[in-house]
């Protein structure tokens, strides 16, 4: 094999050899071409990550995270592993999906060198190129092809080396005259592998979705082949067995496929079941958990795997969130928690809400540093068995913190979370969910408290208090009295300590429920036009959209804010909404300032009306200070009795009894 010299930084798809290296770097790459039938094997588990495409049934707008074209439709999709590029064509392979985060391998795993693998027939011209952290591209080394009928196998080698702190390698084609196909490329290492196999499971509510997400997985050989079972804990009122597409999903995973039917335990104790069944009711090496509620990309299942066999050490793998209502967008690079404060956010340098059909991979700047998070959201996460085994199962909180708290006591045991670039579900956004306000903020409150008990410094409380006092007065003031009813209700079942916890798997929820019956603005109705047109003058508002940014404007408006909600409202304010109010203007600032408003909810599916009750209103306020006080008190005490009981409410023994309870 010979050796060759990258191009100098930045080249364009130029001849290889045509271009220097750049002063004091190093060879990264050799190539050679091998002619049909002098293919060196491959292993399947020697692949690390395939070059896919979209499938058939995919929306348009999805084609932007497999290939980067001039123009959209230009390459023929013949398969999920082939194309064919027309003459005169330039398309890039440096897409979401198809380049390979080459950073998050070379921190993480033993391979120090990836080799592109494919076939080609047709004559053209193909490029490699990877990037440095800072968006900067490099041409590595090319190759003409001019194969004709036949097809021309040939394989580009890689080294890690200058990937430390980012960067991504990919493949550019070019056509002249004659158009040029491609199948079964993939990214592939020549280090032996050992073979796992992997458990794939998911809990669902609401099944048609993941009835859709089954026959997905089900519809690929190659990721079949590496998935030992596929668990579902069926925990709905309509049971996936009677949902429609389910006998196709079940013909394609066959005997694979194993559905528990148990009582809604939400999304803990599903996952839970899935991660139990996955440890000691099988022998599989992994367990991937899957939210039911998405858009499967299968070979994402492959990619995990895969990773998760070549790490240096026992790692949770976690998937990217890619967008479903907008498919061609990244939700997040990658999220942390923050034990300071109890709470989960973007990882520092994560890029978020990113459009890969405005700014494909390689022009963009801020995608290629590796971004380094410390938890991943069960829509999509890998656990290696040892990492169970050792960490135990996940507490019992219903929903909401069980994965930051999870992924935060497997670091405390040596085992890190890594999110994985190209490894990603379709999932609903949490920021086009009504999630803070409705009856899961129940789970919000008491969970981060129960997360900040185990894992975070004494000096959390007054964060916690800090933020949970502000937090209550701004949703006083937008008159939200269910969602304070139901935080208030939260630290209270904290304060009482962990005893309840399991029971509480079937109990909150419907408690939480009732609760928020009581309250108007729990209750949606489908529009605004069930009431009268609003009493005040749309313009009054105007002066009242901006935020307050001084800190001495906020006090003064909120101080306003406080004593207008103090005094009785105008009689009229109860049956007729002064104004309507889209959710995203729905501020404390805007709010506070009325007697009552009807409010859309974030997803578009109707409206409360919120009227003003200083009853309520101190009543609520005078049970929140009683709170937040009894909580900065008896905080080392409960940080003490919940520690103290987390062996148990993570043990196996403790949640088969859960599990036979149900």
């Amino acid at each position: 094999m010979t050796d060759r010299t990258p191009a100098a930084s930045g080249a364009a798809a130029q001849p290889a050899g045509t271009g220097q290296a750049a002063e004091g770097e190093s060879k990264l790459s050799d190539v050679t071409s091998v002619r049909s039938g002098d293919r060196r094997k491959v292993a399947p588990e020697q692949v690390l990550q395939r070059v896919v495409f979209p499938r058939g049934e995919d929306p348009l707008d999805v084609r932007a995270l497999y290939i980067d074209e001039p123009q959209v439709g230009t390459t023929t999709v013949s398969s999920r592993r082939s194309i064919k590029v027309p003459a005169h064509n330039k398309i890039s392979l440096a897409s979401y999906f198809n380049a390979f985060p080459a950073s998050y391998w070379k921190r993480w795993t033993k391979v120090d060198e990836v080799v592109l693998r494919l076939k080609v027939k047709g004559a053209g011209r193909l490029d490699v190129y990877r990037s440095k952290p800072n968006g900067d591209s490099v041409h590595l080394e090319g190759a003409p092809v001019s194969s004709g009928k036949a097809w021309t196998y040939l394989e580009f080698r890689v080294a890690m080396q200058p990937f430390e702190d980012g960067g991504w390698i990919w493949f550019d084609v070019f056509t002249n005259d004659t158009a040029l196909e491609i199948d079964e490329a993939a990214w592939t290492t020549d280090v032996e592998l050992p073979k796992q196999k992997v458990v794939v499971g998911t809990t669902t509510i609401r099944p048609q979705d993941c009835v859709v997400a089954l026959q997905t997985l089900g519809e690929d050989p190659q990721v079949l082949d590496v998935v030992e079972k596929v668990v579902v804990a069926d925990q709905g009122g309509q049971k996936i067995r009677d949902t429609e597409g389910f006998e196709l999903a079940a013909e394609r995973l066959g005997e694979k496929l194993q559905v528990i039917e148990q009582a809604n335990l939400g999304g803990s104790g599903g996952f839970t079941r899935v991660m139990y069944e996955g440890v000691h009711n099988s022998d599989a090496e992994q367990v991937l958990l899957l939210d039911d509620d998405i858009a499967l990309e299968p070979d994402g299942v492959l990619r995990a795997n895969a990773f998760a066999r070549a790490a240096t050490q026992p790692v949770i793998v976690g998937g990217h969130m890619l967008n479903l209502q907008a498919r061609s967008r990244l939700h997040t690079m990658g999220e942390v928690v923050d034990v300071g404060a109890g709470i989960w956010r973007a990882a520092p340098g994560a890029v978020t809400d990113y459009d890969f059909a405005k700014t494909p991979l390689r022009k963009s700047k801020k995608l290629h540093k590796r971004i380094d998070a410390n938890y991943n959201g069960w829509w999509m996460c890998l656990f290696p068995r040892e990492v169970v085994e050792n960490t135990g199962l996940p507490l019992p909180l219903f929903i909401k913190m069980d994965d930051a708290e999870y992924s935060i006591r497997a670091a405390a045991r040596g085992y890190p979370t890594v999110t994985l670039p190209g490894a990603a579900v379709w999932h609903m956004p949490w920021t086009d969910k009504n999630d803070a306000t409705d009856w899961t903020a129940y789970f919000h409150t008491r969970n981060r408290l129960i997360m900040a008990a185990l894992h975070s410094p004494e000096e959390v409380r007054q964060v916690l208090v800090k933020q949970g006092l502000k937090l209550t007065l701004r949703h006083l003031l937008s008159m939200e009295y269910s969602t304070v009813a139901v935080q208030q209700k939260a630290i209270e079942d904290f304060l009482s300590g962990p005893d309840e916890l399991f029971r509480s798997l079937r109990t909150a929820r419907p408690e939480v429920v009732e609760l928020r019956k009581h309250y108007d603005d729990a209750k949606t109705l489908p529009s605004a036009r069930e009431f009268p047109p609003p009493s005040a003058d749309p313009i009054m508002a105007e002066g009242l959209l901006k935020p307050p940014v001084n800190p001495a404007v906020i006090a003064a408006r909120a101080s306003k804010a406080l004593l207008h909600n103090l005094k009785d409202p105008e009689r009229e304010a109860g049956e007729r909404p002064q104004l309507n109010i889209p959710a995203d203007s729905a501020r404390w600032f805007l709010l506070g300032a009325l007697d009552s408003a009807t409010v859309s909810n974030a997803d578009g599916s109707g409206v409360a009306f919120r009227r003003r009750d200083p009853e309520e209103f101190r009543r609520l306020g005078f049970r929140a200070l009683a709170n937040y006080r009894r909580l900065a008190q008896e905080w080392p005490r409960l940080r003490e009795r919940y520690r103290a009981a987390l062996p148990e409410l993570t043990s196996p023994e403790s949640w088969k009894q859960v599990f036979d309870e149900t």
